[in-house]
């Protein structure tokens, strides 16, 4: 960890375990399309997400994502790496594909905040993760290169963030097959 001057933590499954049903919400994503008449871009809530905007719809399926997270945030469980988190010296942010405002509930609900210098939820910046934009938001809020830093993460995604920024990546719980 010496090697690096900033640490970036994902949030849903490295720091904290949103109590979201995303099957559920993906029903209610569905019912903002159903109500405007619309047929959605795919069956996959991020593929309802992604195609909101051009549906016209996107406050309103963003609005009924972020309510699920809102509440998963504040049933939420803690994880190992918040208790790392707390032990480091480093500046620290979270890079979150959930809504920044969840990402605020879920650290605040564990008394994470103070540890925490930047924050970049799904809405903060104008695209989500995998691409690089909220990562870098994220360094540039830390005032680190991306090469600077290191991103913590539990997913493919997360992996492909980093990659696409030019940032160092560790998998929490070891490294997937097939990466």
């Amino acid at each position: 960890m010496s090697d690096y001057d900033a640490i970036v933590y994902d949030l849903d499954g490295t720091l904290v375990d949103l109590a979201v049903d995303w099957d559920a919400v993906a029903v209610d994503v569905r019912e903002v399309y159903d109500a405007a008449n619309v047929e959605p871009p795919g069956e996959g809530l991020w593929a309802m997400l992604e195609g909101a905007a051009e549906a016209g719809l996107h406050e309103a399926v963003e609005a009924a994502i972020a309510s699920h997270e809102h509440e998963g945030a504040r049933a939420s469980e803690r994880l190992a790496h918040a208790d790392e988190l707390l032990e480091r010296s480093l500046p620290a942010g979270v890079c979150s594909l959930n809504c920044e405002r969840a990402c605020r509930l879920a650290l605040e609900e564990h008394a994470l905040s103070a540890a925490v210098d930047a924050v970049v939820g799904r809405d903060t910046v104008g695209t989500w993760k995998p691409e690089p934009e909220p990562l870098l938001a994220t360094a540039r809020r830390l005032e680190v290169e991306p090469e600077q830093a290191l991103f913590v993460g539990d997913s493919e995604r997360d992996y492909r963030t980093a990659e696409r920024a030019g940032m160092d990546f560790e998998y929490v719980g070891g490294r997937p097959s097939g990466v």
